[in-house]
């Protein structure tokens, strides 16, 4: 129990408008909340309270909400993956990383550590952690005071690559199996973990690398337990001519086909549909399915922005009615910044200044998230919402002057003015700095997990090559 707690008059408060469906500005305002839960919104509070923090200067909002981000392995590639690519195979180089850079599991506790402060320095709350299972991962995130959304990997196949032009599948079904009823035990230990923050996420994780029957088993089981379901779904040019090959129809046709879709699905990515540029495909239905299903597409901008790809575009998914959430699906681990190059690149794609704006990535980034999880109480400031909530430093230089605060917090502060970050009514954050982890220990051990994967990539690589000649320095060493 940690009492109450009353901001007061708050130069700033982004309020959610049940009635409109939409977050709007109140201006010297106040916020409540009592333990886990908010219990007042507005103007002019006149209760009781056992702490009283001053709002002058403040902006409060509500915790972001992240559901795409593999915390426990993209921490391991910076300095690596930034520039990685691979041109015959559509410019991705995710294939030829998850081959040659073996990851080791005891190290994964460190890399979501320092993931995990990340995003609570970019006002990030409520994380759906996708991640393969490994030691010690539920009291890791426990301990993060994240709200954690737990979504164990689990598959029928492994790619694997023996050149650089053709992908290749590996498939286990047995070992798939064995892996998708450990998931169910993880997720199951999630739902009782001692924090109360934690849940279940079923993650079938690639849809090319799952058969038929794991996935109508996956969203069988989302249905009987009430658990969102997400995979990568039309993730990349190599997986969508797959799946054409396969079955003769696109990856979100084929997902519709075998009643993979619904409110409690979402689609990672889902970039490369049929109306997409790089598939010049001739069906154009995948937008209209989406729709009509009502699953969500989870954004994350930067891994593809690096290979020169976009969604093609947030406005015009937003536009035909499509449930838009956001992620961080590559280090940094910072959903404010994706914000911005959500709306930066929905500009360039449509060349439309229109196609997306502040509201509209906010608004994805909070309870468009929500929705994917099947969560009605986080996302928003609103009476009986989950105390969840981010007081922004308007007297940071970046954020001034702060005509208007989201906007200057999207195109310019970022995590910069990210003062202080409550999940559940327990400060998390205080004054920029994250009181739950040792996130310099974690970035000490994460920098030694880095240097021993480096070494033994030649082992993993099909061709025995260097981390180096894979990924060269920015510059030459003299």
């Amino acid at each position: 129990m940690t009492g109450s707690t009353l901001i007061k008059g708050a130069d700033w408060v982004v309020a959610w408008d049940a009635a409109a469906g939409e977050h709007v500005y109140l201006t010297d305002a106040d916020v409540v909340f009592a333990d886990d839960r908010i219990s007042f919104v507005g103007r002019g509070y006149d209760g009781a309270a056992d702490v009283t923090v001053d709002g002058s200067g403040l902006m409060v909002m509500p915790g972001l909400v992240n559901i795409h981000a593999h915390p426990s392995m993209e921490p391991f590639y910076r300095g690596i993956r930034e520039e990685h690519g691979v041109p015959t195979m559509y410019m991705t180089g995710l294939y030829e990383r998850a081959q040659a850079f073996g990851l080791n599991p005891d190290d994964m506790a460190d890399a979501a550590t320092v993931a995990y402060s990340e995003l609570l320095l970019s006002g990030v709350t409520s994380l759906c952690d996708q991640s393969f299972a490994y030691p010690g991962w539920l009291d890791a995130i426990g301990k993060s005071g994240l709200r954690g959304f737990v979504a164990p990997g689990y598959s029928s196949a492994h790619w694997y690559m023996e050149s650089l032009h053709e992908l290749k599948y590996q498939w286990d079904e047995d070992q798939g199996r064995k892996n998708m009823d450990a998931a169910i035990g993880l997720m199951n230990a999630a739902d009782q973990h001692e924090s109360g923050r934690l849940s279940g996420v079923v993650f079938p994780a690639q849809i090319d690398n799952c058969t038929e029957e794991m996935l109508r088993d996956s969203i069988a089981l989302a249905r009987e337990t009430g658990r969102p379901v997400t995979s990568h779904v039309a993730q990349g040019v190599l997986e969508f001519h797959e799946i054409v090959r396969r079955h003769g129809v696109t990856p979100v046709q084929w997902a519709n086909q075998i009643g993979f879709v619904g409110e409690d699905v979402s689609f990672g990515h889902a970039i490369f549909i049929d109306d997409s540029s790089w598939m010049n495909w001739a069906s154009h239905r995948d937008l209209s399915i989406l729709v009509d299903t009502a699953t969500t597409v989870a954004h994350c901008p930067s891994p593809f922005a690096r290979y020169g790809q976009t969604l093609e575009n947030f406005g015009k998914y937003k536009s035909a009615g499509v449930n838009l959430g956001m992620g961080t699906d590559v280090a940094p681990h910072n959903l404010i910044e994706e914000m911005r190059l959500a709306t930066i690149l929905a500009r360039v794609s449509a060349r439309d200044i229109r196609a997306a704006n502040t509201a509209d990535v906010f608004h994805a980034a909070t309870v468009g998230g929500a929705k994917a999880l099947l969560r009605d109480d986080i996302g928003r400031l609103a009476p009986g919402a989950k105390a969840d909530l981010i007081l922004v430093d308007l007297r940071n230089e970046f954020m001034q002057p702060a005509r208007d605060p989201l906007r200057c917090l999207v195109y310019t502060a970022a995590d910069r003015a990210v003062r202080d970050v409550y999940v559940d009514g327990r400060q998390v954050v205080r004054d920029g700095k994250v009181l739950t982890m040792d996130h310099r220990l974690a970035l000490d051990r994460l920098a030694e997990a880095q240097a021993r994967m480096m070494r033994d990539t030649p082992n993993h690589d099909f061709a025995k090559r260097t981390t180096d000649e894979i990924s060269p320095l920015s510059l030459r060493q003299a």
